[in-house]
């Protein structure tokens, strides 16, 4: 029979293994996305611990022009990345989630000038492109070995909006995959329209939704667009008139039931929206306002979907073009362009607030943060 002195020392060991596997079980990849105009040598990879919020430099991957926005392949072994220039290119890299390098397997055409945006499909065969400057989306086949195949389809948006100096022709500024992996919702900034498609992820081609457009206000600019956790609802951030619209989601439909104002109801003066995030038990959602430079959040209504402003968080920088909130849900990191600076919040998940921890990482115009698990 163990006594007691040994039972302690069984127990003091079991804690400490315990301890040290949640410690390494804390350690993730943050993967940055920038603008190289003004120093940026390309993507940059940092090691986060998601227990104390410290981050560690790791690698940096040179050779490509503004690889601005990224996403990860589902099996977390390819990265792809658009080249925002003219002539729009897509780049796949593979990833090696114990010493944090990326390598680079090739480069394919994005079908369209300005890629601004990418997302992998769930089977993790297909890669969409949404093309800022064409106006157009591209799908491109995932080889096995995690390279891309050339653009097997390319479809062009048609027409304008109110906004004669931002909505001259199509902006198409973001590609989402809805969890079924068969509804596409393209936001396109340029025609003020959420455009709608069915992919067949065994072909890789993709055909017109139903219904094939969702309008939106004239000269509200939709960008970005998330799809609530229980998959009912959906949100789109709309860039010129600092909206969100809140939808019910089914049957690849969305129906408006919400329009809320993403500033302060004193603020007056410039601004313009980015990003926006739900919180993984779907009680809040956050958006990024550049130019305000903060962070609005709000709650959700667990019933109706439908979201109350709480406030607005400063960003402690300039132009938050991107932010995420980490696997754990107790951070969020803001991606500052135009002060050149992630800056990390501590998130309380009871009131949805965030709170400066002082932290943050100097990186040259930052523009996407994608988060990927490290090897113990």
């Amino acid at each position: 029979m163990m006594n007691f002195r040994n039972l302690i020392r069984c127990c003091s060991l079991l804690m400490f293994v315990s301890f040290s596997s949640y410690a390494q079980n804390n350690d993730y990849y943050l993967l940055v996305g920038t603008y190289t105009s003004k120093g940026s040598e390309g993507m940059y990879v940092y090691k986060f611990n998601a227990q104390t919020g410290d981050f560690t430099p790791v690698s940096v991957t040179s050779g490509i022009k503004n690889p601005t926005f990224l996403d990860v392949a589902p099996n977390q072994k390819f990265v792809y990345a658009v080249g925002e220039t003219e002539d729009g290119s897509v780049n796949a890299y593979s990833f090696d989630n114990k010493t944090g390098k990326l390598t680079k397997l090739n480069t394919q055409s994005a079908g369209g000038s300005g890629p601004c945006h990418i997302s992998v499909d769930k089977t993790g065969k297909w890669a969409l492109v949404g093309n800022y400057g064409g106006g157009s989306l591209s799908i491109l086949p995932i080889e096995k070995d995690g390279s891309l195949g050339a653009p097997t389809q390319t479809i062009k948006h048609e027409g304008k909006g109110a906004n004669a100096s931002r909505q001259e022709k199509p902006h198409v500024h973001s590609v989402n995959i809805a969890p079924n992996n068969t509804d596409i919702f393209v936001a396109d900034l340029g025609i003020d329209k959420m455009m709608s498609y069915q992919l067949d992820a065994k072909t890789g081609r993709l055909s017109a939704g139903n219904p094939p457009a969702t309008k939106t206000a004239d000269g509200a600019g939709p960008r970005h667009f998330k799809i609530h956790p229980n998959g009912k609802w959906a949100y789109v951030i709309q860039e010129l008139n600092s909206t969100v619209t809140a939808y019910h989601y089914g049957k690849g439909a969305l129906e408006e039931m919400q329009t809320i104002s993403t500033l302060p109801p004193d603020f007056k003066g410039r601004n313009a929206c980015a990003d926006i995030h739900i919180s993984a038990d779907g009680k809040f959602l956050y958006g990024s306002n550049r130019f305000y430079d903060h962070l609005v959040i709000y709650s959700i209504d667990q019933k109706t979907g439908k979201l109350t402003y709480i406030a607005n968080q400063s960003v402690q920088g300039k132009t938050p073009r991107n932010f995420m909130i980490d696997p754990t849900g107790k951070w969020i990191l803001v991606a500052n362009q135009d002060s050149d600076n992630i800056v990390l919040f501590k998130r309380d998940a009871k009131t949805g607030t965030l709170t400066p921890t002082g932290k943050e990482v100097k990186v040259s115009m930052p523009v996407c943060l994608k988060m990927i698990k490290a090897a113990k």
